[in-house]
């Protein structure tokens, strides 16, 4: 019985100390500090817009990914579209230089798939992370 008490107790502390980081505190970013290099933007066909970005100081794939995806989500709102959907995205390292490349369909309606994204929701959480759009 004893044993099932400090499992409930360490149980109890535990999701404390969770819910606790999940106060929307900002997260300490360290020394990332990003430079954008600049998004190229390209009609593919119709609905389907290629996003080319650069960038300097990214931590990996992910930091150059999310400069594509406000790029995209940014564009969709100017072509007066609400959603995007991603299709992929390639990142390259040469030296200090991140570029992506990627891909993504913009609608008016939320398009099928799971990669989808409110485009402005998305923008509006580009700029509060700091993340420049088109």
């Amino acid at each position: 019985m004893c044993r099932l008490c400090t499992t409930l107790a360490s149980l109890t502390v535990a999701t404390g100390v969770l819910f606790g980081c999940a106060d929307g505190a900002p997260v300490a970013q360290g020394d990332f500090s990003p430079s954008y290099g600049g998004i190229e933007t390209i009609l593919l066909d119709g609905d389907l817009v290629n996003f080319r970005v650069s960038m300097q100081g990214a931590r990996d794939n992910a930091d150059v990914a999310a400069y594509a995806r406000c790029a995209a989500a940014q564009y969709a709102l100017i072509r007066g579209f609400g959603f995007a959907r991603h299709v992929r995205t390639n990142v390259d390292k040469r030296g200090s230089t991140w570029r992506g490349d990627a891909v993504y369909t913009i609608s008016a309606a939320l398009p099928k798939g799971i990669k989808t994204i409110d485009a402005e929701v998305t923008v509006r959480d580009c700029g509060e992370q700091g993340i420049p759009t088109v």
